[in-house]
């Protein structure tokens, strides 16, 4: 006979499933309390990870529809509930299951694809969210700090550039003078022509 505290059990764990977009199961056998406190520390606000009864599991799980876990609910079970990014949840499950042999990774699911204990490692192999964003952002920096660095470029060669113009345009009157001489010639010529005449007369 389902009781109060049963039937609440199906509907929380029921939950997790639907509002989940991955999840992992596994067995905890022999790890301590602060071990389990350490993991759920590594996964992070946005992975739930719940020790579990099998026959509830089982119930809940067929409620929400994910098929994923059907024959793997056996043992001290504990699934991973993951709402973030399930690339770096499934990390942090392989990387501790690593360090410690007593965690193991039995099935998941992702986006409702049904993963073996290999494709959740192979999942774990993968860019996470964060890593691929930063990528992102440096493509779209890139050119930004690019242009950047071309218009420091040019400042400072405009700045050389007009350290070593800066004395032709001390010389730029003397430019200016050549016509005024020319100039001035020419209007002289008229009168030493008349000079020179005046004289052969």
């Amino acid at each position: 006979m389902a009781t109060p505290s049963k039937i609440s059990a199906v509907a929380e764990i029921t939950n997790d499933f639907k509002e989940s977009n991955a999840a992992v199961l596994t067995e905890y056998r022999g790890l301590s309390v602060a071990q389990l406190k350490q993991l759920r520390v590594s996964l992070g606000l946005d992975t739930k990870f719940s020790v579990v009864k099998n026959t509830l599991t089982a119930i809940a799980a067929k409620e929400a529809g994910v098929e994923a876990f059907d024959g793997q609910l056996a043992g001290p079970t504990a699934i991973a509930f993951i709402k973030g990014d399930a690339v770096a949840a499934a990390k942090s499950l392989t990387d501790f299951a690593k360090a410690n042999k007593q965690l193991v990774i039995k099935t998941g699911y992702f986006e409702g694809k049904a993963l073996n204990a290999a494709e959740v490692a192979a999942l774990a192999a993968l860019e996470s969210r964060e890593l691929q964003l930063a990528k992102v952002a440096g493509i779209l920096k890139a050119p930004a700090a690019a242009a950047a660095r071309i218009i420091d470029a040019l400042r400072l060669k405009l700045e050389e550039e007009g350290g070593a113009v800066a004395p032709a345009a001390d010389e730029a009157p003397a430019a200016d003078e050549a016509p005024a001489e020319a100039a001035a010639e020419e209007a002289a010529a008229p009168a030493e022509a008349a000079e020179a005449a005046t004289e052969e007369n």
